[in-house]
């Protein structure tokens, strides 16, 4: 849940430190008095793009920073790991993000710097925003089969068929593409089999290829290894070599050590140094004798190691690359020699693809109509308690005359709100204020099962006032045991069902606006003036009287 939120120079507001409590948390005020700044802090930590115009006027920067606490968070530690950022701390995640005017941005989630897209895939794990347009959402393509599959917890068998769907279009697509492809010609086989021979030709891998080009490197450099290698080797044991005056001093060493016992284990050393410098004119001395190219041998190097140019020069300077083309070129020439029979074998796969993908798509189709059964009961009760006594609500799938991305069958949602009157599509018979209920029972049903912490609803309750107004608090209320809400509204009925409520508003009597917001669930007699401000007239007595009402005791 949100504990706690700083907001500076955002918009109008200087400067604002929130501490929340779980359950439903109403905000309300004036229209216009700046409560979209309290929605536009919270997006800005979920990962939403910023430009400097958010900054308050006169402002360096804007800074918003908050602290979440999870009771449970190995599912949020293990996001945290994937993105190498730090855990919580005793289930605490802290976020802050700082938008200046001519610095570059700045996001750090649990003190460690962040990206924008890695708090983007951290705000799906917390908050779930549902605005303004959300009930017209209901009207796109997919929206409802989107909240079906929510509401089935369809995620493993959409998967599965999505997987299934992926390798039979794969085969089809390859099948289109060796049925449209050009057929080649005499000249153009036997270019590809040239090149397949030299690419025959070198032993492709990594190492090869490395020894291959030391190999050539050395024999170029032969004369000049050999003459170094000797002139070192004769350095080490000709006749005024090192070997032979380190002999002596080693000699001398042992005279030392007669006389005087502690100087052992410095003849010791030095006679470790005269068997390195052996083993070092040894080594010279191979590597000197070791170099002997004959013509045949050279010559051979040196096709190799051309032919291996001229492959990097038209494939890539990678074996990878040289390697990927040969590859190509002798699939082509397979596929030449054998298109008839590659086609049958591709129209086997294919086959046993479809058959796969189909059966995926009955199991998605099956557990959908189970849930669609479920949701119809579900959802028909909330949409009644929201004032639709009579409403009827379905879900109906229908058989796509192939298989689509999404599955075998349409779903689509139908409703009536009157008795008597058969179920249509929301498109044809909803209005705006049908649309929000509807809407508003679904994001009822699906809370029990969504496990995102913080649900924020923007004025989603539109279009919708007196009785039902206090229903739509009521389900707010409901949604809250579960989840913590945050609600913005201009519903009185709504705003009195909140066990927290924040007042918004503008200050225009100075030289410069400046927005608040401040906690007044602790306060009964300015959350009574709030209320019958919503009433209209925060003064008028029964304003207030029915506000009493509403809040109750």
């Amino acid at each position: 849940m949100l504990q706690s939120l700083r907001i500076r120079n955002l918009a109008l507001l200087e400067e604002v430190e929130l501490e929340f409590e779980s359950g439903f948390t109403a905000v309300t005020g004036e229209t216009g008095a700046g409560k979209s700044i309290l929605l536009g802090a919270l997006s800005l930590l979920a990962g939403a793009r910023a430009d400097k115009t958010i900054i308050r006027q006169g402002a360096a920067a804007c800074e918003v920073e908050a602290a979440l606490f999870f009771a449970d968070s190995r599912k949020l530690d293990a996001a945290l790991e994937a993105l190498n950022l730090p855990p919580c701390d005793d289930g605490v995640l802290i976020l802050k993000r700082s938008v200046p005017r001519e610095k570059a941005p700045k996001i750090s989630v649990n003190g460690s710097l962040a990206t924008l897209s890695a708090l983007q895939e951290l705000g799906e794990q917390w908050i779930d925003f549902h605005g303004p347009g959300e009930p017209r959402r209901l009207l796109k393509d997919g929206c409802q089969r989107e909240l079906l599959d929510l509401f089935a917890k369809n995620e493993a068998a959409r998967a599965s068929y999505a997987a299934a769907f992926s390798a039979w279009r794969g085969l089809v697509d390859e099948r289109e593409r060796l049925l449209g492809a050009e057929k080649l010609s005499p000249d153009q086989i036997d270019f590809l089999k040239a090149q397949l021979k030299k690419f025959d030709a070198l032993e492709l891998n990594d190492e090869a290829i490395a020894a291959l080009e030391r190999d050539f490197m050395r024999q170029q450099s032969a004369q000049e290894i050999v003459q170094l290698a000797s002139g070192l080797s004769t350095g080490l044991s000709g006749e005024e070599g090192l070997l032979g005056r380190v002999a002596a001093l080693l000699r001398e060493a042992r005279q030392l050590e007669s006389f005087d016992a502690s100087s052992k284990p410095l003849a010791d050393r030095l006679q470790s140094v005269s068997v390195e410098l052996g083993d070092l004119d040894a080594e010279f001395s191979s590597l000197a004798t070791s170099l002997n190219f004959d013509a045949e041998q050279a010559e051979l190097l040196a096709e190799k190691m051309n032919a291996w140019l001229d492959l990097k020069r038209k494939y890539g300077a990678k074996v990878e690359a040289v390697t990927a083309a040969r590859e190509e070129m002798r699939r082509r020439l397979e596929l030449q020699s054998d298109v008839e029979g590659s086609l049958a074998k591709l129209e086997k796969q294919i086959g046993e693809a479809l058959k796969a993908a189909k059966k995926a798509a009955a199991e998605l189709r099956a557990t959908r109509e189970k849930a669609g059964s479920q949701l119809e009961r579900a959802a028909a009760k909330v949409i009644g308690q929201l004032g639709f006594k009579k409403a009827d609500f379905r879900v109906r799938f229908a058989v796509l005359p192939e298989l689509a991305p999404h599955g075998d069958t349409s779903v689509e949602f139908l409703f009536s709100p009157n008795v008597g009157e058969a179920p249509l599509p929301l498109s044809r018979i909803a209005s705006s204020g049908e649309l929000a209920r509807v809407m508003l029972a679904l994001k009822t049903v699906l809370a029990a099962i969504d496990d995102v912490p913080l649900l924020v609803f923007d004025e989603v309750d539109a279009n919708v006032g007196g009785e039902i107004g206090r229903i739509v608090g009521e389900k707010m209320a409901d949604i809250a045991e579960k989840h913590q809400v945050l609600c913005v509204t201009h519903l009185p009925q709504v705003a009195a069902q909140a066990a927290n409520h924040l007042v918004v508003t503008k200050d225009q009597s100075g030289d410069r606006a400046a927005v608040a917001i401040e906690p007044i669930h602790d306060n009964r007699k300015e959350r009574i003036g709030e209320l019958a401000r919503m009433l209209g007239d925060r003064n008028a007595k029964s304003a207030q009287a029915h506000a009493e009402e509403l809040l109750g005791k």
